[in-house]
């Protein structure tokens, strides 16, 4: 069996079974501000469930990753979903898997588009903030309160993903 996962472009399409990419390609968007601001609508929903539940805002700055990358573990938050948005006009990979009765299944590897980001649901089995060739600052949408809201599963064996070819 082939452990070797390449990342896809993020669409979405391509990402709709795993939750939102946020990006500016919608027609989700319309005038405010007297015409002086496009508002995009409703890119993603966050949630915040679980004991005292609710909606924080946080900065990450992610140190990159080699590559190919050696994924031995993904998370999940049982409470809340997590949105990553750049601040930085840089891709990042995103790793998914759907739950499954033993845990993750296969891994999916997605490459943004620079300026794109991903609203993860709750309870989605996700790699770590993983930055590309230089550290990247993240606006992340998340949720606070009491309880655990952390799962981590290490694979037995881990996967290697890599990035596509250049064109």
């Amino acid at each position: 069996m082939s452990r070797v996962i390449t990342a896809q472009p993020l669409t979405r399409e391509s990402f709709a079974a795993f939750g939102d990419v946020i990006d500016f390609e919608t027609d989700g968007h319309y005038p405010i501000n007297n015409g002086r601001c496009e508002r995009y609508h409703a890119l993603a929903k966050p949630e915040a469930g679980g004991p005292n539940g609710h909606v924080i805002i946080n900065l990450f700055r992610g140190t990159p990753y080699a590559f190919p990358l050696q994924l031995s573990m993904v998370e999940r938050h049982p409470f809340g979903s997590q949105a990553f948005i750049p601040l930085s006009p840089r891709p990042f990979l995103v790793v998914v898997a759907h739950d499954t009765p033993d845990g993750p299944g296969t891994p999916h590897a997605f490459l943004t588009n620079p300026g794109q980001g991903v609203n993860y649901p709750r309870n989605l089995w996700h790699g770590v903030l993983t930055p590309i060739g230089e550290p990247q600052d993240f606006l992340v949408v998340d949720r606070g309160g009491d309880g655990s809201n952390l799962e981590e599963f290490y694979f037995s064996h881990p996967y290697e993903i890599q990035l596509p070819e250049a064109p």
